[in-house]
C-alpha cells in the first residue's frame, strides 16, 4: 500500500515538478526575460519596438525569440553580413591593388609622358601607403614626369551619391563616398594651434588640390567657447578651397578634427602629387581623369593590407566607407568590373541562397548601415551568425568583433563586471535605431549567438544600450 501510495504522489506531482524546473525556459522562449522587460518600462519602450533571438550556436533551437521575424533596420550591425561573405567569397588573404603606369618613353629618370594610377578599391590606402606608392617610383628611377597626372577609378561604377543626403553633413568622414582610388578614407585632419598671436592650421594629408583660409582670430577665455566655422566652396579647376573663421581660445591649446573635404579623385591625385613633390618628384603637366590604355603594363603594382586585417576595421571600430569598399568588391569580383551597388545586392542573395540562408525580407543598400532603408529580422541575422561560428573562416571573424571591455565600440561597457571579455559584438547606431549583434560567452561556458534589433524613437540616446546591457547580464547567467 506503502508502495502504491508513493507512485500516486509522483504521478501526481510530477506535471508540476516539471513546469517548475522549466519555467525560466518557457520565459525565455515564449518572451522577454523580466529583466529585459522592467528595463523597457522603467525607459517608457513598448517591447514590441524590439527584436530578439538568442541560440546556443550548437543548439537546434532557438534559447530566446521575440519579434524574431519582423523586419527592422539594423544600422551597423548589417556589417556583419557584408564581412563575413567578404570573407567566404574573397578569402582572408584577399587583397586589392593599386597600380602606376609610365605611358610614355623613359630617359633617365625623366618619363616623356603621362603617369596614371589606376585604384580597384583598396579599403585601406592611407597617407603612409600614398607614401610608399611614391617611395616605390623613386626607387624605380623616377623623377620628373613632363606630362600629365593621370587617375583611372573607373572600376567602380560612378555612384552619384549626395553624401549630405543622409543627415546634412556632407564633410563628416562617416558619410565619404566609396572610390575605387579612395586615399585616406577621403579624411583630411585639420590641426589648430596657438601661434603668436594668431592660429596656425595645417593639414594632414595636405593635398595639393587643397586651399586654406585661415580667417581665425585668437581669444581669451575658456576652452568650450571655441567656435570654429568651416565653409567649403565648390571645387574650381579641381581645386578646393575651405575656410575657418570664428574665436579660438588660448586656452584650447592644439586641437583638431577630422573631414571629407576634397572629392575623391582630387584627394588621390594630390595627396600622392604633395608626397611626390616632397620626395624631389616632379610634374609638368596637369591632373586628369582616364582610363588605362589596353596595351598599357603596370610599372609598379603596390598590394593592400589582408581583408582578415581590414575586416578588423570595419567592425571593431564601424568603418562606413571601407565596409563599402568591400561591399562594391563582391560585386566586381561576381559580375565583372565596373562595380555597382546593384551587382553587389545580387552577389550576397545569390550567396545567401546557395547556403540555404534565404532572407526573403532582406533590403540591402550600401551594406555599412549608414542607411534608412536597410532590412533585416533578428532571427536571419542570428541564422547567419550561427553558420558564421561553424566556418573555416569563422576564428578570423569572431576576430574582427569588438570586445566587451576591452576596444572598438564596445571598450566601455561592461569594463568593471564579468562579462568583460567574455562578449564580442558589432554594434549599431542612428537616430532611432540601437542594436547589437554577436556571441556572448556565458558563465557556464556555452556560446550564444545574440541579435537586438531596436527601432523606436529615442533610443540611440543610451536607452537602448541599458536594455542590452540587462538581456547580456541575464543570458550570462544561463
Amino acid at each position: 500500500m506503502r508502495r502504491v501510495c508513493r507512485c500516486y504522489f509522483i504521478r501526481l506531482f510530477l506535471p508540476l515538478l516539471l513546469l517548475l524546473c522549466g519555467s525560466s525556459w518557457a520565459q525565455a522562449q515564449q518572451g522577454l526575460p523580466g529583466a529585459v522587460l522592467d528595463a523597457l518600462r522603467q525607459y517608457r519602450l513598448p517591447p514590441e519596438s524590439l527584436s530578439v533571438f538568442v541560440q546556443d550556436i550548437n543548439a537546434q533551437q532557438p534559447l530566446l525569440a521575440a519579434n524574431a521575424d519582423i523586419p527592422r533596420n539594423p544600422a551597423s550591425t548589417i556589417k556583419t553580413l557584408t564581412t563575413f561573405v567578404g570573407l567566404a567569397l574573397l578569402g582572408p588573404d584577399y587583397t586589392w591593388k593599386t597600380e602606376a603606369y609610365a605611358l610614355g618613353q623613359r630617359r633617365g629618370d625623366s618619363l616623356q609622358g603621362d603617369l596614371l594610377i589606376k585604384g580597384y578599391g583598396d579599403p585601406f590606402l592611407a597617407v603612409d601607403d600614398v607614401w610608399k606608392f611614391s617611395r616605390a617610383l623613386r626607387d624605380r628611377g623616377l623623377r620628373q614626369i613632363q606630362g600629365d597626372l593621370l587617375i583611372d577609378d573607373s572600376y567602380f561604377a560612378p555612384l552619384n551619391i549626395d553624401p549630405g543626403a543622409f543627415d546634412n553633413k556632407p564633410y563628416q568622414p562617416y558619410n565619404a563616398s566609396p572610390s575605387a582610388l579612395l586615399v585616406n578614407f577621403q579624411s583630411i585632419e585639420f590641426l589648430f594651434r596657438p601661434d603668436g598671436n594668431q592660429v596656425a592650421v595645417s593639414a594632414n594629408p595636405a593635398p595639393t588640390t587643397l586651399r586654406i583660409v585661415n580667417n581665425l582670430k585668437l581669444s581669451r577665455g575658456k576652452c568650450r567657447s571655441q567656435r570654429i566655422a568651416m565653409t567649403v566652396d565648390t571645387p574650381v579647376n579641381g581645386l578646393s578651397t575651405v575656410t575657418f573663421k570664428g574665436n579660438y581660445p588660448v586656452s584650447c591649446g592644439e586641437s583638431s578634427m577630422y573631414r571629407a573635404v576634397v572629392p575623391a579623385r582630387a584627394m588621390a591625385a594630390g595627396t600622392f602629387l604633395n608626397l611626390w613633390q616632397d620626395q624631389g618628384g616632379t610634374l609638368s603637366g596637369a591632373i586628369r581623369a582616364t582610363a588605362v590604355p589596353a596595351d598599357a603594363r603596370p610599372l609598379y603594382t603596390q598590394p593592400s593590407r589582408p581583408l582578415a586585417e581590414l575586416i578588423r576595421g570595419m567592425n571593431k571600430y564601424s568603418n562606413n566607407v571601407m565596409t563599402r569598399q568591400l561591399f562594391l568588391t563582391l560585386g566586381a569580383e561576381r559580375f565583372g568590373p565596373p562595380a555597382t551597388l546593384a551587382k553587389s545586392r545580387n552577389t550576397i542573395t545569390e550567396w545567401l541562397a546557395e547556403q540555404g540562408l534565404q532572407m526573403p525580407e532582406l533590403v540591402l543598400d550600401n551594406g555599412a548601415g549608414l542607411s534608412r532603408q536597410t532590412r533585416i529580422s533578428a532571427r536571419s541575422m542570428g541564422r547567419l551568425l550561427i553558420f558564421a561560428s561553424h566556418s573555416e573562416y569563422g576564428p578570423e571573424f569572431l576576430a574582427s568583433l569588438p570586445l566587451a571591455g576591452i576596444d572598438g565600440t564596445m571598450r566601455r561597457r561592461f569594463r568593471k563586471e564579468d562579462l568583460l571579455g567574455q562578449a564580442r559584438f558589432k554594434t549599431g547606431t542612428l537616430n532611432g535605431v540601437r542594436a547589437i549583434a554577436g556571441y556572448l560567452r556565458s558563465r557556464s561556458d556555452r556560446t550564444f549567438a545574440v541579435v537586438m534589433l531596436h527601432n523606436q524613437t529615442g533610443v540611440q540616446n543610451g536607452t537602448g544600450s541599458r536594455v542590452q546591457d540587462a538581456l547580456l547580464r541575464w543570458l550570462y547567467e544561463q
